[in-house]
C-alpha cells in the first residue's frame, strides 16, 4: 500500500480526533439521516429520513474501508501493444471517512482516499453538508416541511442515477455485489447543491453544479471552452409493498450546454478495478471502462428499476447519453443497458450468488459504430457485518473499433477474488 508523510499525518489526525471526542463529542457507530457503511447499508439509496438520538453536542464518527483483489485475467487484441499480465494481487486500496453530527439534523461528510490505483498520495475525494432540520434557526422551525426535505451542498458526488449507490468507490466496495463497476461508469464530483423531497415512497430531487471536477477561478482565454452550469434531477418511487416485496423505480437526467472537459464518465480518479487491461500506460488507468467523450450539448438520462422479493433481487440500468466534442458538428449517442439478478440467502442474507450483464453501444468521434459487452457471474459471503469476500468470473469483448485501436478485437476474461473491510 502506498505510504507518505501525509498518510501518516491523516491517520494520526483521525486518532487525535477520536481521543479528543471523548472530551467534547461522542463517537458513534450510527448517525441521524445516514447510510451505514457496513452490511446494513446494502440496498439503501438516498440517505433515509430517519432521526437518531436526540442531539446533545457534536458527534464524530471515524470510519473507513480497505479492499484487496487477487486478479487472474487473460487479455488479447488484434494489434498488440498491450501489457502481458499474470495472476497476482492488485494494489490494496483504503478510504478514510469522517462524519460529524454538527447540530440536530445537520451533518458533514468527508471521504479521503488514503491509497488508490491512480494517485501515489492521499487526496480528498469530496465532502458535503447535509441539512435535514432547521433547528439551528429555531427549534422546530419549518419542521413539517423538513420532515420531507433534505438539502446538500459541497464538492460532492452528484446524485445522477441509482447505479452509483451500488458502485465500488475506491476501497468502499461493500455495496457492489461484483468486483468491477459498469462499463460507462457515471461518477463525478462537482461543486453544487441538491434539494430532495421524500414522502410516502415518492422521491424528487433537483440540483445544480458548476460543471467542474478541477476547480479554478482563472477566466478561460478567448475562444477557449468554458464550463456552463450542470443541471441534474431525479424522480422516483420506492416502497416496501409488503413484508416480502420492495419496488423502486427512478429516472434521472444530467444536462449541460458546454463543458471544457466533462467528467461524467471519467471522474473516478481511483481508476478501474480490473488492472492493466487493454492499456500500456499509467494514463489509461480507467480502462476497461468506456468514456463516450462528450463536452458540449450533453444530456444523459438513466432509468433504474429495483425489485426485491424475499431473497431474490433485480437491479437494472437503462441509459442514453448524447453530446459532442467542440469540433463536431452533430451530436452522437451512446446507450447502456445492464441487469443484475441476485439471490441472497442465509439466516441474515449473509450469502449471495448472481450475475450481471452490461452492454454499451454507440458512435465514437472517429465514426466507429462500437459495442462493448461484459458478463459477470459470482457470489459473496458477509463473514460479519463489516467483512465481505467476493469471487467472480468476468468476460468482456469489444466490437467495431478501427484496426488502429487498442480495442480492435479486444477481450479479457478470468477470475477475480476481492476482500472488503468497511466500518
Amino acid at each position: 500500500m502506498k505510504r507518505s508523510i501525509l498518510t501518516t499525518t491523516l491517520l494520526a489526525l483521525a486518532f487525535i480526533v477520536g481521543l479528543s471526542s471523548t472530551m467534547n463529542a461522542q463517537l458513534l457507530r450510527d448517525m441521524s439521516y445516514y447510510r451505514s457503511q457496513d452490511k446494513t447499508g446494502i440496498n439503501v439509496f438516498e440517505a433515509p429520513k430517519v432521526e437518531g438520538e436526540k442531539f446533545d453536542g457534536v458527534r464524530v464518527r471515524i470510519g473507513g474501508s480497505n479492499t484487496l483483489q487477487f486478479q487472474a485475467l487473460d487479455q488479447s487484441n488484434n494489434i498488440g501493444g498491450i501489457n502481458e499480465i499474470t495472476p497476482n494481487f492488485n494494489l490494496a486500496t483504503s478510504n478514510l471517512d469522517i462524519d460529524a453530527q454538527l447540530y440536530s439534523g445537520v451533518r458533514m461528510h468527508l471521504r479521503t482516499y488514503l491509497s488508490s490505483r491512480h494517485h501515489p498520495e492521499p487526496y480528498v475525494k469530496g465532502g458535503y453538508l447535509q441539512v435535514d432540520r432547521l433547528d439551528f434557526i429555531e427549534e422546530g422551525f419549518m419542521s413539517d416541511l423538513m420532515d420531507k426535505v433534505t438539502l446538500k451542498f459541497g464538492h460532492m458526488q452528484i446524485n445522477y442515477g441509482d447505479a452509483h449507490f451500488r458502485r465500488s468507490d475506491n476501497a468502499q466496495a461493500f455495496f457492489n455485489p461484483f468486483v468491477g463497476n459498469y462499463i460507462m461508469d457515471s461518477f463525478t464530483t462537482e461543486v453544487g447543491g441538491e434539494v430532495y423531497y421524500q414522502s410516502n415512497g415518492f422521491l424528487a430531487m433537483v440540483g445544480v453544479t458548476n460543471g467542474k471536477l478541477n476547480q479554478s477561478t482563472i477566466k478561460p482565454a478567448p475562444g477557449a471552452p468554458v464550463y456552463k452550469p450542470v443541471f441534474v434531477a431525479k424522480v422516483g418511487y420506492d416502497k416496501q409493498m409488503n413484508e416480502d416485496l420492495r419496488v423502486r423505480v427512478t429516472g434521472s437526467v444530467y444536462t449541460t450546454s458546454e463543458s471544457g472537459n466533462n467528467y461524467l464518465y471519467a471522474g473516478d480518479r481511483a481508476g478501474a478495478r480490473y488492472y492493466n487491461i487493454l492499456n500500456n500506460s499509467a494514463s489509461e488507468f480507467r480502462n476497461p471502462r468506456f468514456n463516450p467523450s462528450f463536452n458540449n450539448e450533453i444530456t444523459s438520462i438513466m432509468i433504474n428499476p429495483f425489485v426485491k422479493f424475499n431473497g431474490l433481487e433485480f437491479f437494472g440500468v437503462i441509459e442514453t447519453s448524447s453530446g459532442k466534442m467542440a469540433a463536431e458538428s452533430d451530436t452522437r449517442t451512446f446507450n447502456q443497458y445492464a441487469g443484475e439478478l441476485l439471490y441472497r440467502f442465509g439466516s441474515t442474507e449473509n450469502f449471495y450468488v448472481g450475475g450481471r450483464y452490461n452492454l454499451v453501444s454507440g458512435d465514437t468521434a472517429a465514426g466507429e459504430e462500437v459495442e462493448i459487452s461484459r458478463m459477470n457471474i459470482g457470489g459473496g459471503w458477509f463473514m460479519t457485518n463489516n467483512i465481505l469476500t467476493k469471487v467472480e468470473y468476468v468476460t468482456q469483448t469489444y466490437d467495431g473499433f478501427s484496426s488502429s485501436s487498442v480495442f480492435n478485437g479486444g477481450e479479457f476474461s478470468g477470475f477475480m477474488l476481492e476482500a472488503v473491510i468497511s466500518f
